[in-house]
């Protein structure tokens, strides 16, 4: 799908990220009933141009992820097309019928594909590329800020503890990642060297805690799932509903054992009954979430 896929590019030259973003936003938003269909579109009809729909709409969402990432030094031309390369697959992945939102999931793709690139653009030859050394490289800024340890130089050993052991990786990690990443300046130093400008370093920084947005986004999701589940559960029978709460909705599940003596039946009786319960629930949130979210799909286009 990437390279069928015709999209804005960032040409060179002065002003050719401004140009790019004015062109993105004449792509429209979604609705959330149109964002399902065309996600079922694309998914069961392999429809092209809902795919390019879905991808278009939420070029925005690359564009304010990557400039999270320019304190790297890295032509954000480049590193807006390697998210929109994420994008692009979490299109390809993206199942409308699980209830979440296209951006909720695009954004952790986008993410993965921009630091690959970046790690890449670096050359750690010497450092792995485990998730723990990734997230030493993405973070050991924005906590040495925290520190007040921006001075050049090496980190100060009770410094190196404190960053290894917040970041799971050894501390000989952190003295090597701080010597390749060699020289930061102040976080308050301007962006130009000429000092021309607005903007600072820490402006750039990437900060992994999550957005108020995110947040809401997340917790709305959240009641929403809560809310398709305990309406499925309701068309299970009452022995079939306290099979499924007691083994998949309790922090400790009950044993079958526990079950059996419970119903009087035996251990391959409830395995049965919590296999078809389990199958039951989850048609009936599947049904409940297409309900949700297509509720005027008779409305709007079929598909091609």
């Amino acid at each position: 799908m990437a390279k069928s896929v015709s999209l804005p590019v960032i040409a060179s030259g002065e002003g050719s990220l401004n140009r790019y973003l004015q062109e993105i936003r004449q792509f429209p938003m979604l609705a959330p009933e149109e964002e399902y269909m065309l996600g079922k579109r694309w998914r069961e009809h392999g429809d092209r141009d809902a795919a390019h729909r879905l991808i278009t709409s939420h070029l925005r969402l690359v564009a304010k992820i990557a400039m999270g990432y320019r304190g790297y030094g890295l032509p954000i031309g480049e590193v807006i097309s390697e998210g929109n390369i994420g994008l692009m697959q979490a299109v390809k992945k993206f199942e409308p019928d699980k209830g979440f939102k296209l951006a909720t999931y695009a954004m952790w793709w986008i993410k993965a594909s921009i630091q690959e690139f970046i790690l890449r653009s670096w050359s750690l030859v010497k450092m792995g590329t485990t998730a723990n050394q990734k997230k030493l490289f993405f973070n050991l800024r924005r906590i040495k800020g925290q520190l007040q340890a921006l001075e050049e130089g090496d980190l100060k050993p009770d410094h190196v503890k404190y960053i290894a052991k917040r970041l799971g990786v050894e501390e000989s990690d952190v003295v090597s990642m701080n010597r390749r990443l060699g020289g930061d300046t102040s976080l308050n130093a301007p962006l130009r060297a000429d000092g021309e400008g607005d903007g600072e370093w820490q402006d750039w920084l990437v900060d992994d805690s999550d957005s108020q947005e995110e947040i809401l986004s997340r917790n709305e999701e959240s009641s929403l799932r809560n809310s398709f589940l305990q309406e499925a559960l309701t068309k299970l029978t009452e022995r079939e509903r306290r099979v499924i709460e007691a083994r998949k909705l309790q922090d400790e599940p009950a044993t079958l054992d526990d079950l059996s003596k419970e119903f009087d039946v035996s251990r391959e009786r409830i395995r049965q009954i919590e296999v078809r319960a389990f199958e039951k629930l989850q048609k009936a949130v599947r049904n409940a979430a297409q309900r949700a979210l297509a509720p005027k799909s008779q409305a709007l286009p079929s598909p091609a």
